[in-house]
């Protein structure tokens, strides 16, 4: 055993192994085991290597991903500054190329917030705040909130928009008498409106940002508004304008121009007799007028009252005080909507009374069921209920045609005719007519009346004169432009075209032809029986010296009890007509609601005034000669020798007078009365002056109350004066008081109306 040890061995089974055998497998194991550890650390390292690769991976995905497009656009934003350049939005013109709505150039007032914060830094006696004080009271604007602005981490902010331009220049003269930068202005433009109330629900109302909110300004948006431009500028890392970059300048495509078929005086003319009918009846709940052109459908005005100024469209309404009046609330809104912003023409539905008849007419001749030479009796129709359906007036008609029918608005016999007809017929009538469904004109907001969809006989009956179902004005007219033009029911054209700044047609929108509804013979007849409504019938208040009217009366009770609907619905010339006229007035309470003694007088008026306007021929009748209807000019008479002029009045039929002490008939006329180029009635007396200033020669004014428009002419004539006449009848009104004095030879107003037989 010692020898064993000695020799450096030891024993293990029967073989001793070495020493530095046993040395050598430790240092083995303790290299085994380090290259274990050394390969786990390199194993984590790189599993965690991987995990990070593979979440910088996935971030980078998800940046270009996901957030690639905000990110780049922030990236863009710090790099670039950029000015949005506003289009000019196109104008709205009327048929004859006269402005409607056009743009007032105004200045964008805007600031660069760092660089104006890096100028007040290097301005003395400049503040944040100062200049925010300064700023916020040249434009109308909260200090605090101009501030805010100003401190915002930010390269561009508008402060005003839409400021006028000498609020502009105020800014510009502050920004530059202060040294301070970073205060632009840019060019824009704002709405405005030429006329104000004018035809102010068909053209329409833009919002703050000149976007359209109603009437054409809304549905020509598209096309109209245009498309904005732009400019780029390069930043550098401190946010400041790169020097000598080159700007990019995105091009701005301006708005095409709308060309209405309003014509603007046609307008004028609708809305100045509107306005007139609802003063002179108390009108509570105002009405509308449109006037359209049979032939094309064209709108040539379009007007519902009230109204409203398209250059302040949030101001207080009638009835309401201006002082404590917020438009822009929510209240103020849903008032507005209610009332001066509410298009009664397209919106409002009420029960057409006997304008409806002409329809039931129409469907009778067409179906060939009834003849001019048809007789009906004017008696209550029984079986229908426990009252009797009568007619609107108790006196009654007796047994009469067709024709005279129409002409006495006669509720049995229209009940009769729709008998005929037969149920389901009638109502393919009404259908065929547009009176189920909107008429498509290009404005917002229009409505359809109330049809009977599952009428009984009774139903029928009832509507066969206009009762107990509801329509919109713009439904009536057109119904009536289609028996005025031979049958065709026309969608109403509210748009003619639209150009380019140069006036070069872009676009033009033709006339749609809805459907046929009735023959050109059924269309002829029924213009002949519509004019003889106004020529003695219960229209004929509407009647024109000269023009050919045809028309139909309509009075209707609402379900308010004591509330009526006063219409009248017509065209001329008769024979070829060129308008179509609808007055419907809500609710008036003067001396009487009836359409024929409220509404025809307007109608007459109007009518009078737009077919003199488009010169079209009159062509006098016996009637109008022997009433002396006959509207002839004042010539001119001032240059000529009182001997010439007495001779071309004595030619014209005129009766004349003499200034006082003239003798030499070789003296030229100095001063007329009436003025050159006034109309008045044939036969007229024209005063004449050979000194300029000569003593006026005064007469004084008779009282034409109650007399025929003959009876007034020649008592006029008999003092030496001249009357203007308008409608026809007895006199009922006149612009000179009785007994007033007045220079001979002046015109005198009167209007004449028909008492009886009007409904």
């Amino acid at each position: 055993m010692t020898e064993n040890r000695r020799k450096g061995g030891v024993r293990g089974g029967d073989k001793a192994v070495p020493r530095r055998w046993n040395h050598m497998n430790k240092k083995e194991k303790i290299i085994e085991k380090t290259d274990l550890a050394i390969k786990g650390r390199l194993l984590f390292l790189m599993v965690l290597f991987l995990l990070a690769v593979t979440g910088l991976g996935a971030r980078l995905a998800y940046l270009q991903l996901v957030e690639g497009g905000e990110l780049s656009a922030k990236a863009a934003s710090a790099q670039n500054k950029s000015v949005d350049i506003s289009p000019r939005r196109g104008a709205i013109l009327d048929r004859n190329g006269e402005e409607l709505a056009i743009n007032t150039a105004v200045e964008t007032v805007t600031i660069d917030p760092v660089g104006l914060r890096r100028s007040i830094a290097k301005t003395s006696g400049q503040s944040v705040g100062l200049v925010a004080e300064n700023l916020a009271g040249l434009l109308g604007l909260d200090a605090d909130a101009v501030q805010k602005k100003i401190e915002k981490e930010s390269r561009y902010e508008a402060l005003k928009k839409k400021a006028e331009r000498e609020t502009g220049e105020a800014v510009r003269a502050y920004a530059k008498a202060a040294g301070l930068g970073g205060i632009d202005l840019v060019e824009d433009s704002k709405r405005y409106y030429k006329n104000n109330n004018l035809a102010a629900h068909v053209i329409g109302m833009t919002g703050d940002d000149n976007q359209g909110l109603s009437g054409i300004e809304y549905m020509m948006e598209k096309y109209i508004k245009g498309t904005p431009g732009m400019i780029k500028g390069e930043l550098d890392a401190s946010r400041a304008e790169v020097p000598l970059s080159d700007e990019e300048r995105v091009a701005v495509q301006d708005g095409q121009n709308v060309v209405l078929t309003i014509d603007t005086t046609i307008q004028f003319y609708a809305t100045q007799a509107l306005e007139k009918a609802i003063a002179d009846n108390d009108v509570q709940n105002g009405g509308a007028a449109i006037i359209m052109d049979p032939r094309n459908g064209d709108i040539l005005a379009l007007v519902s009252k009230p109204d409203f100024n398209l250059n302040d469209p949030y101001a207080s309404p009638p009835g309401y005080i201006s002082e404590t009046w917020n438009g822009r609330s929510q209240e103020g809104a849903d008032i507005l909507n209610r009332t001066v912003w509410r298009n009664k023409a397209i919106m409002d539905t009420y029960e057409p009374g006997s304008t409806f008849k002409a329809i039931t007419t129409a469907a009778g001749l067409d179906e060939g069921v009834i003849t001019l030479e048809s007789q009906f009796r004017c008696e209550p129709v029984t079986g229908y209920g426990p009252d009797p359906i009568r007619c609107w007036t108790r006196v009654g008609h007796g047994v009469q045609d067709l024709t005279h029918a129409v002409y006495n608005s006669c509720n049995p016999a229209f009940m009769r005719i729709a008998q005929k007809v037969s149920l389901d017929r009638f109502y393919q009538y009404a259908r065929n007519f547009g009176f189920y469904d909107k008429t498509g004109i290009l404005l917002p907001g229009e409505v359809k009346g109330i049809f009977h969809t599952t009428p009984k006989e009774i139903d029928m009956l009832v509507a066969s004169f206009g009762q107990r179902f509801t329509i919109t004005p713009i439904q009536l007219i057109t119904a009536y432009a289609a028996i005025a033009n031979g049958g065709n029911l026309l969608k109403p054209r509210l748009v003619k075209e639209l150009t380019d700044a140069n006036g070069s047609v872009l676009t033009r929108f033709d006339t749609e032809v809805v459907r046929k509804v009735i023959s050109k013979d059924t269309s002829d007849k029924l213009r002949a029986i519509l004019e003889g409504v106004v020529e003695e019938g219960t229209g004929r208040n509407a009647y024109v010296g000269g023009f050919r009217v045809a028309g139909k009366t309509g009075t209707s009770q609402t379900t308010d009890a004591d509330r009526y609907i006063a219409s009248f619905c017509a065209f001329a010339p008769a024979d070829n007509p060129v308008v179509c006229v609808l007055i419907m007035l809500d609710n008036p309470l003067g001396d009487s609601h009836m359409g024929g003694a409220v509404a025809a007088p307007v109608a007459q008026k109007l009518l009078e005034d737009v077919l003199t306007y488009m010169e079209v021929e009159r062509l006098y009748n016996e009637r109008d000669l022997k009433e002396q209807m006959q509207q002839v000019l004042i010539p001119n008479l001032k240059g000529k020798t009182v001997e010439e002029a007495v001779k071309a009045l004595q030619d014209l039929g005129f009766e004349y007078k003499l200034q006082s002490g003239i003798a030499d008939v070789s003296r030229v006329v100095a001063v007329q009365m009436p003025l050159a180029d006034t109309r008045v009635s044939a036969k007229s007396v024209v005063a004449l002056y050979a000194d300029a200033d000569a003593e006026r020669m005064m007469v004084k004014v008779p009282d034409f109350n109650n007399k025929t428009t003959f009876e007034a002419a020649e008592t006029a004539k008999r003092a030496g004066l001249n009357v203007r006449a308008t409608g026809s009848g007895v006199a009922k009104g006149q612009g000179s008081e009785a007994g007033a004095e007045v220079e001979a030879g002046s015109v005198v107003d009167v209007v004449f109306r028909y008492t009886d037989n009007i409904e």
